[in-house]
């Protein structure tokens, strides 16, 4: 079997005037993230990582942030989409390990929803995927509440 393994990270500032999602969820927050499409910083990282793993380039590469269709976008969709792109290049996502970086709002209590959210669009079980949460003790960006972000690692496997 022939596997191979692709990292992703993303990151968007916090603004007011816009929701929070993360991982597929909409979270109660007083601010959300910046971004052309809703910003999911989680599911972007994920995407990077599928299409790293397939040598595939990166998110921007395949839904730019100047394309009129990808402008205010569920990632949800870009998710499903980055699927269709490593599945037509014979790849199936194995499993997937990610953390949230966010001093605020507490991202534990959401992660069972996220895992349920994620694994239908990516055709694994729940428990294929892991979801951590970190804050950076109040150090950088992320520290100052400026911004939140994500790192993710995916494995793929051949499916010919």
């Amino acid at each position: 079997m022939k596997i191979r393994v692709g990292f992703g990270f993303d990151v968007h500032r916090l603004v007011e005037g816009r929701d929070l999602w993360i991982g597929g969820i909409k979270i109660d927050h007083t601010m959300g993230l910046l971004g052309h499409s809703d910003a999911d910083v989680l599911i972007h990282a994920i995407c990077d990582a599928m299409l790293g793993a397939a040598s595939m380039r990166d998110i921007g590469y395949h839904f730019p942030d100047t394309a009129a269709e990808t402008d205010g976008i569920d990632s949800k969709i870009l998710l499903g989409k980055t699927r269709g792109l490593i599945a037509a290049a014979d790849w199936t996502v194995g499993n997937v390990d990610a953390t949230i970086c966010a001093e605020r709002p507490k991202m534990n209590p959401h992660i069972p929803q996220m895992k349920a959210c994620l694994a239908p669009i990516l055709a694994i079980g729940e428990d294929d995927i892991s979801i951590k949460a970190t804050t950076t003790e109040r150090l950088g960006f992320t520290g100052r509440e400026e911004g939140i972000s994500a790192y993710a690692v995916v494995l793929l496997e051949k499916t010919v």
